[in-house]
């Protein structure tokens, strides 16, 4: 019908943008949170690589010559030296995600007439995390602890030499010259061991997530049901002198974790770096000390001396009237000091807090005097 395109051009359109309120929700609208599920894909600590260091450029071949001068003699340059792939610790790296798995270094150029040598290839630099292992037929030949340490993983190879190197008084015109060589090739494995100050140690449901979601803006993911953490995470504690303390969140661990049952190795390994450890007890289960004798096992098991680094046990779930009932119990079966909390309300977060900063403190001391710089965040 005639009336029906008028109709159609006069109905508004779906979206405005000079509607000041369309463009206000655009402007607040939130980017959907990622799930722990899907975060897997983006946190690896384990990676192969194949490295090969760039190809050395060949030696020149050449004669000078210009009038009134035809036997000038030979004037091939070198070539180049081949670029090396170089991994350097980045600080700003979390993951080995963003490591490819073959990386080679820049080649050498081409030695030229008039004696000219050829450039050398560039460097590969591989940014990987603080903490990462660089290991070769399961022998570690790299520990990268500092930001900015650097290793050679790869060495590129030698310009070849151009026919002006053989020169000599017996051969006056050589015609001798050498290729590159090629660069060195090696299959690295590369492990990411968190570098936290405090790992936050215990059985799964303990509440481990939620305490560092109430201590800092790490957001790893929280629900009722086991193995919810499958990737360590790190949350920050800020104060209000600029110090910061890393709080690492690993996968809850289970009896016989020393065996690899469970998550077992992925989990103890993170562990190795951290400077002192919050064992988190859930309060409302029966004989909660049971729970901080079979973490000391386990982790005594894995790593000699583990078990004996300065620590403090948190009793988690003091909002549970299961809880208060097991805690003096707790404190009578427990040596170290136990600080009740409770991660869900922010109960008495004060107190771990100020212990948290008097651990640090402590560690700082004792590395400056061994003459060793402590880890900064």
């Amino acid at each position: 019908s005639p009336w029906r395109p008028v109709l159609l051009l006069l109905s508004p359109p779906a979206f405005s943008t000079t509607c000041a309120r369309c463009a206000k929700d655009g402007r607040l609208r939130r980017k959907r949170a990622i799930s722990e599920r899907q975060l897997t894909r983006y946190f690896v600590d384990q990676r192969k690589v194949r490295v090969v260091g760039g190809h050395g450029g060949g030696g020149g071949h050449s004669f000078y010559s210009e009038p009134r001068k035809v036997f000038g003699g030979p004037d091939g340059g070198n070539g180049g030296d081949g670029g090396h792939v170089i991994l350097k610790a980045d600080q700003q790296m979390k993951s080995l995600s963003s490591v490819f798995p073959f990386y080679q270094g820049f080649h050498g150029e081409r030695g030229g007439s008039k004696n000219c040598y050829g450039a050398n290839g560039a460097h590969m630099y591989v940014k990987v995390p603080v903490g990462t292992l660089v290991k070769e037929d399961g022998r570690v030949v790299a520990d990268l602890t500092q930001h900015g340490e650097e290793y050679v993983a790869a060495y590129g190879g030698a310009g070849g030499k151009g026919n002006r190197f053989f020169l000599s008084n017996e051969n006056r015109a050589p015609t001798l010259f050498t290729p590159g060589e090629p660069g060195q090739e090696r299959l690295l494995q590369l492990e990411l061991k968190t570098t936290a100050h405090a790992g936050l140690v215990g059985f799964p449901n303990a509440g481990k997530s939620s305490l560092l979601r109430a201590i800092s803006r790490a957001k790893p993911a929280v629900a009722a049901y086991p193995f919810t953490t499958l990737n360590p995470h790190v949350g920050v504690v800020h104060y209000q002198d600029y110090e910061q303390v890393a709080v690492a969140d690993v996968p809850g661990l289970i009896k016989g974790a020393h065996q690899n049952r469970g998550l077992g190795m992925a989990f103890l390994k993170h562990i190795e770096r951290c400077r002192f450890l919050l064992y988190v007890l859930d309060l409302s289960v029966p004989r909660p000390w049971i729970q901080l004798q079979d973490l000391k096992y386990e982790l005594e098991a894995y790593g000699k001396g583990l078990s004996e680094r300065p620590c403090v046990v948190i009793g988690n779930k003091i909002d549970l009237a299961q809880s208060r009932i097991n805690l003096p119990l707790l404190r009578e079966q427990v040596a170290e000091r136990v600080i009740a909390l409770s991660a869900l309300t922010g109960d008495n977060l004060e107190e771990l807090l100020l212990h948290l900063r008097e651990l640090y403190d402590t560690y700082v001391k004792t590395e400056q005097a061994r003459g060793q710089s402590p880890v900064k965040w």
